[in-house]
């Protein structure tokens, strides 16, 4: 199977992320629970964002942003389930 860049995803991944995340649901990886963004622990940092499982504590994703980039790490969610 022949394969494309990664510049193909520029379209559905800009659909995809132009609305409220805070709506959407995540797995969490390690526990499995599943609820909205909305949810979630969120601890505040000067650099940033580090989000927690309302019901395990683990750190579903962390936001950081410097002078040049913004860093999302979206590890510890297993999935996010996105409304159409």
């Amino acid at each position: 199977m022949d394969h494309v860049d990664g510049n193909v995803l520029a379209g559905p991944l800009g659909e995809l992320f132009r609305f409220d995340l805070t709506t959407t649901s995540g797995e969490c990886r390690h526990c499995g629970d599943i609820a909205v963004l909305a949810r979630a622990m969120v601890y505040l940092d000067p650099s940033g964002y580090v989000v927690r499982c309302n019901s395990c504590g683990e750190m579903l994703m962390a936001i950081v942003t410097t002078e040049k980039r913004t860093w999302l790490d979206l590890s510890g969610v297993s999935g996010l389930q996105i409304p159409t």
